[in-house]
Parts: C-alpha cells; sequence; structure tokens
C-alpha cells in the first residue's frame, strides 16, 4: 500500500524559513517524480514544484523562484522543499504528490498518489 506523508510545516514570521519533507513508502520511489502543491483558503491548489524521477529536472512555480528549492534522497525514500524567505502569500496546505515516470511539468493531474497535507502559516 502505498503512502505518502509531508511533515515540516508551521507557523513562521515574514522572511522567515521551513523545511517540508515528504515520505513515500510503498512504491519504487525513483521512478516516481514527485511535486510539492499548495491550496490556500479559498483558492485552486497550484503546482509549486517538482523534480523529476530522474532527478534532472525541476520546476518552480514563478512567484517561489529564487526562493524555494526542492530536492530528493531516493536512499530515504524522501522529497524536500526549501523554502526561505516566506510570505504571508506563501501561506497554505501543502501537499506531496507522486506520478510514476511523469513529466515534471508544474501540472497536477497525472498525480496519482497524494499526501494529507502539512499547514504552512507565514504571519506578517
Amino acid at each position: 500500500q502505498v503512502q505518502v506523508v509531508e511533515s515540516g510545516g508551521g507557523l513562521v514570521q515574514a522572511g522567515g524559513s521551513l523545511r517540508l519533507s515528504c515520505s513515500a513508502s510503498g512504491l519504487t520511489f525513483d521512478e516516481y517524480t514527485v511535486g510539492w502543491f499548495r491550496q490556500a483558503p479559498g483558492k485552486e491548489r497550484e503546482g509549486v514544484s517538482c523534480i523529476s524521477w530522474s532527478g534532472y529536472t525541476t520546476y518552480y512555480l514563478d512567484s517561489v523562484k529564487g526562493r524555494f528549492t526542492v530536492s530528493r534522497d531516493n536512499a530515504k525514500n524522501t522529497l524536500y522543499l526549501q523554502m526561505n524567505s516566506l510570505k504571508p502569500e506563501d501561506t497554505a496546505m501543502y501537499y506531496c504528490a507522486a506520478d510514476h515516470l511523469g513529466p515534471c511539468i508544474g501540472a497536477q493531474d497525472n498525480y496519482k498518489y497524494w499526501g494529507q497535507g502539512t499547514q504552512v502559516t507565514v504571519s506578517s
């Protein structure tokens, strides 16, 4: 059974940092493109970042470029999102998702496995 579990969210002041982690089990992690998505209250879910199954391709939402860094550790079956210079508009529930051998392009339709999310709140 595939499980995807996010952690690392919390409350932080504007300008601060958080590191999200996503642990996946029950799948061959290095065959999965993995991504981070977020949904703020009253807004649609959007793709924040992803990293391809090969590790060679990454994607970032324009508004997080230069502030967020995605990485993966296949030995630990874990995806990370380092978030620096956080802004109040980054406040959202952050979700991790996995797509078997899929492209890393920010779209979310192909992702089959999703976690329950971790809340990130940035105060001004």
